[in-house]
C-alpha cells in the first residue's frame, strides 16, 4: 500500500541500555563496541534502515505515561533521535532525562500519511 509521506521518524529501538556508563543497566547486555555517532544516523537515516547501531548521548525527555520512549539528543545541536521499546519490556524511569545513555538497537523508519501523522500528534499532545 502506498502513503503519502507525510512524516519520518527515524527511532531505534533498543535492545540493550546502559545509563551513566555503567551505573544503571535496561534489557539485554550490550553487545556492539564500534559506537555510530546519531548526526551520521540523521544524515542518512536510509543508510541505517534494518541495521543494529550502538549510539551515545544524553537523555532529554522520557516518556511520562509508560516510560517506553525516550529522546537522545545528538552530538550536533538541536539534533535528536526516538529511542522506543516494546510497551512494559524496558520502563525508562522519568529521573533518567539529563543522565548520559548508551544504546544499542535496531534502526526503523515509520511513514504516515497526513491523517496519521496529525492523530500521531494528538496523541503526543494528549501524553
Amino acid at each position: 500500500m502506498n502513503k503519502a509521506l507525510y512524516a519520518l521518524l527515524t527511532i531505534l529501538f533498543i535492545t540493550a541500555a546502559a545509563f551513566g556508563f555503567g551505573s544503571k543497566k535496561y534489557g539485554k547486555p550490550l553487545t556492539l563496541k564500534e559506537k555510530t555517532k546519531v548526526s551520521v544516523i540523521l544524515a542518512n537515516p536510509k543508510n541505517y534502515v534494518g541495521k543494529k547501531v550502538l549510539v551515545e548521548g544524553t537523555i532529554i525527555a522520557v516518556c511520562a505515561k509508560r516510560g517506553c520512549w525516550m529522546e537522545l539528543a545528538s552530538d550536533k545541536p538541536f539534533q535528536k533521535i526516538k529511542v522506543k521499546v516494546n510497551d512494559g519490556e524496558i520502563v525508562f524511569p522519568m529521573e533518567a532525562k539529563g543522565k548520559k545513555a548508551l544504546l544499542e538497537g535496531e534502526i526503523y523508519e515509520i511513514s504516515y500519511t497526513k491523517e496519521e501523522a496529525i492523530e500521531h500528534a494528538q496523541h503526543l499532545a494528549e501524553e
